[in-house]
């Protein structure tokens, strides 16, 4: 596709906790734009709490698209997403405003933009699936993540035992289709995006100071009634079925063991606060294979910078992109070799 048909989208993306739906919003009222969220877990409704999702006061300083539109026991993939995006963008473009991408699933962002023609690899297998999330419960996350590593080293190597969820997707892509989540990817990959996108990457010179907001992010989340919303979304609240969702979604799963009576809320906090800071630090990992402008959030000596500052730097740049696409390759950073 030549760059002059390529529609224009601007994305925030970055870690959880690092500011990007308020930057979002603010690009937005400024840009006449529409977000869409690329957050897998915001999807599901009933969990807005634990998954930080905007709140009905964000939500009415601008429009977003692709949050608690499924129920926690509903399946949902990178492809469904590529689908209700491009449907979304689509819409966005016809009523003549600027497509906001908003989140941090880096995996659904590069669906739009690093694969030309993502589809569906396959519809899975029910029963399998069962069988493999029942491995993991049975024999441990380590003897799931060894299947796929026996079918799919590579994709092995880049996906994280503990993210049972991608695991069992691989195993069911190497078995129901014949090939490998590896091969399938690089088959993808062959077509150009029709997407032209400049892409702002929120992130930190200290992560001490984006763990510390995670940190006071989880304490507002339980003042805010997580415990409550885990039961329900958890089964254990008497009128609700437990969702598998939930299950596997940080905030929830740490619970677990609290409602069990196994450990203390206190315990379980710090359990949630942990994970959230291992899920920050690989969601910068994919980010720095990532180009487009870094927006530091913090100063060199891991001072936060006041938001409006923020803000104004992301307009700017962004402003600056849409103004004149040739000259905004000088601000966009090629993507960090490790």
């Amino acid at each position: 596709m030549t760059a002059d048909k390529k529609i224009t989208i601007v994305t925030v993306a970055g870690p959880t906790a690092s500011g990007k739906t308020a930057c979002a919003i603010a690009l937005a009222r400024r840009l006449d734009g529409e977000i869409v969220s690329a957050d897998s877990m915001q999807v599901y409704r009933g969990m807005e709490i634990g998954t930080a999702a905007p709140t009905a006061e964000e939500k009415a300083a601008a429009i977003h698209h692709g949050i608690g539109i499924l129920s926690p026991g509903d399946t949902f993939s990178a492809a469904a997403w590529h689908s209700f995006a491009v449907e979304t963008i689509d819409g966005i473009c016809a009523r003549g405003h600027l497509p906001l991408l908003c989140g941090g699933t880096g995996l659904y962002l590069d669906t739009l933009t690093k694969i030309g023609n993502y589809r569906e690899e396959s519809s899975g297998d029910e029963k399998l699936r069962a069988e493999l999330y029942a491995t993991a419960e049975r024999d441990g996350n380590p003897a799931l993540h060894a299947i796929l590593t026996a079918l799919d080293p590579e994709a092995a190597a880049v996906i994280h035992p503990n993210n049972v969820k991608r695991v069992v997707r691989a195993i069911e892509i190497c078995k129901t289709t014949g090939h490998t989540k590896t091969e399938i990817d690089r088959m993808q990959r062959t077509a150009d995006s029709p997407y032209r996108e400049y892409r702002l990457l929120l992130t930190y010179h200290d992560r001490a100071v984006l763990y510390d907001r995670i940190n006071r992010r989880v304490d507002q989340m339980l003042s805010a009634g997580l415990l409550e919303e885990a039961k329900r979304v958890l089964g254990l609240s008497g009128d609700t079925e437990p969702s598998q969702t939930a299950m596997q979604a940080i905030g929830y799963k740490e619970l677990l063991p609290y409602f069990r009576g196994e450990c203390s809320l206190s315990e379980a906090a710090d359990a949630i606060r942990q994970s959230s800071r291992n899920y920050a630090k690989r969601q910068m990992t994919w980010f720095r294979r990532s180009d487009g402008y870094r927006l530091y959030c913090d100063t060199a000596d891991g001072v936060m910078r006041p938001t409006e500052e923020i803000f104004a730097e992301a307009y700017r740049v962004v402003e600056a992109c849409l103004r004149d696409p040739t000259a905004c390759q000088t601000l966009i950073e090629p993507s960090i070799e490790e």
